[in-house]
């Protein structure tokens, strides 16, 4: 993710131009209007100007949407970066917490919260470690970590030390929860980078200016997974569990039932080293077995640069699939699952635009932004700063991208999609949730060091739709880690609930599904985390809270 080999070739370009047709070529029916201004939203990110060529710096962060409050309208939590060594800042950089208004407003309540964390922030999850019914906060940074306790009355309460989750000085990436061992309440899995240190810069000079160096500069740090206890206290299981058995670049990671045994396993991406997945024996002892079911690297066995990665089933053949974002002259990667444990990769043969191959891919959702009851691709691209100086093949702000599912393949829709393709930037985290409650599902995209964008979901037609929010008693009260299908006709689309994805990000928390001209009932079923299942009929066009029975 920062100055490294480039190498497009001409097969690549000659690819790129035949595959840009595709914006014109197709009706697209989903609609993005930018309303930022009118939103509330005053937030303005630094990723520490140094100008010095800090590693951290190209990383940016992620961005994380929950409901804070419990009032039922998604709120936003914006991470930040901090002062590196050699700047100063008049005010120093905070995290902020804006509070859904329900009107497509958002008012900054970092204050009266107490989530106002001054660290460089990286990556975020949200989760109900306590079991208290409300949503708690986990901040990954460079530096000491930070776990805000969510007190139930719009404030929340630093409890890092106490809890145990400092995770010393490292440098931090994607978070996760979920339950390791079955036991009820929610584990922390806390990716790690590189092990970077003012004292070990390694300062890239081309044309006496400063660059970032890549991660292979310096040593990868092994993963850190904490136990939690069931008293408000974690302890670090790293080595014990197997997850210290082995050390790469961490970036994104999603936590999810890849292999359908009925546990958690984590796929975690690396920059620039092969990826991993830990497949759980069910105990909360884990296995990496990425290079032997297929999802290590690319199908010609390249190790990419792996930033961000998503969930969804794209070809709703029943299993989970994911996609992992990648470095500039890489294309991201479809990982498609076969059902035996097995994955192969499916990037060409689901027509992923080659359009994505000059640029850095970060934050990624599958989400069905047109309610045709298939999901589709957002992908947050950008660089690191002043890259046109010494590559005119690329660029440090460009435009997002959506790639519009036609019956398990993609095509690149970005210029046709309302005020999408007009706002160009460096985007890294992005977050999917309906901000509105009007039933289709908007985004929020973190752009490094200016404002964020705040994208409206207006897309046309009147498709069917049901929103689902789990909830059961313990110390996993939003049931993360269960399984949901949703049943229309004779199509079934499957999900999990998550607790960490995207691009160090967190959202999702609340399933969204589109249904088409599906007029109803649905069928959900739910396979709660101990393995209950659950079965009810739900009209269309609502949003459901599904108590565990």
């Amino acid at each position: 993710m920062n100055v490294r080999s480039l190498n497009l070739t001409w097969t690549w370009l000659v690819l790129m131009a035949w595959a840009s047709f595709a914006h014109a070529q197709v009706d697209c029916n989903i609609r993005f209007t930018d309303v930022t201004q009118h939103s509330g939203i005053r937030f303005v990110h630094t990723h520490g100007g140094s100008e010095m060529g800090y590693i951290v710096e190209g990383m940016s962060t992620g961005i994380a949407s929950f409901d804070y409050n419990g009032d039922g309208w998604i709120d936003i939590y914006f991470l930040n970066g901090a002062p590196l060594q050699g700047t100063s800042f008049d005010a120093p950089a905070r995290n902020a917490l804006y509070r859904n208004n329900g009107d497509f407003t958002f008012t900054d309540v970092t204050e009266p919260a107490g989530v106002g964390d001054t660290g460089y922030g990286l990556g975020v999850a949200a989760a109900d470690y306590d079991g208290d019914g409300d949503i708690d906060l986990y901040i990954n940074n460079f530096g000491a970590n930070v776990l805000y306790r969510n007190n139930g009355d719009e404030t929340f309460t630093d409890v890092t030390a106490e809890a145990g989750v400092e995770n010393g000085s490292k440098v931090g990436a994607g978070v996760g929860f979920l339950d390791i061992e079955g036991d009820g309440d929610l584990d922390l899995y806390v990716a790690n980078y590189v092990d970077f240190t003012y004292e070990n810069h390694v300062p890239i000079l081309i044309n006496g200016k400063r660059y970032q160096a890549g991660p292979q500069y310096y040593k990868p740090v092994p993963d850190s997974l904490f136990r939690n206890e069931g008293n408000g206290k974690f302890v670090d299981i790293s080595v014990e569990s197997g997850i210290a058995s082995v050390a790469g670049p961490g970036m994104g990671l999603i936590c999810a039932d890849f292999d359908n045994d009925h546990d958690t396993d984590v796929y975690v991406c690396n920059d620039g080293e092969p990826n991993f997945l830990f497949m759980n024996d069910g105990h909360g002892v884990f296995e990496e077995v990425g290079l032997l079911v297929g999802v290590a690297c690319d199908f010609s066995g390249k190790a990419n640069s792996s930033m961000g990665v998503d969930l969804g089933d794209f070809d709703q053949d029943g299993l989970l699939d994911f996609m992992a974002t990648s470095y500039q002259a890489e294309m991201p990667v479809l990982y498609r699952n076969l059902g035996d444990g097995l994955f192969e990769d499916a990037t060409s043969s689901a027509r992923i635009t080659q359009d994505l191959y000059p640029h850095v891919n970060w934050g990624i959702g599958f989400v069905d932004f047109d309610n045709d009851s298939d999901q589709d691709l957002f992908i947050a691209c950008g660089h690191f700063d002043r890259i046109e100086q010494i590559d005119d093949r690329t660029a440090q702000k460009i435009p997002n991208y959506v790639l519009m599912n036609q019956g398990g393949r993609f095509v690149n829709v970005s210029g046709n999609c309302g005020e999408l393709g007009k706002i160009v930037e460096t985007s890294r985290g992005v977050a999917f949730d309906d901000f509105d409650n009007d039933g289709d599902v908007d985004a929020i995209v973190l752009n490094s060091n200016t404002t964020p964008t705040l994208l409206r979901n207006d897309s046309l037609g009147s498709n069917k739709w049901i929103q689902i929010e789990l909830q059961q008693e313990g110390l996993n009260s939003l049931g993360i880690g269960s399984r949901v299908w949703v049943k229309s006709g004779n199509k079934t689309q499957v999900t999990e609930v998550l607790a960490g994805r995207g691009y160090q990000s967190h959202y999702g928390s609340r399933l969204s599904f589109g249904l088409g001209n599906f007029d109803g009932p649905v069928e959900v079923e739910v396979r709660w985390p101990d393995g209950t299942q659950q079965v009810g009929q739900f009209e269309t066009n609502q949003r459901i809270l599904i108590k565990k029975q």
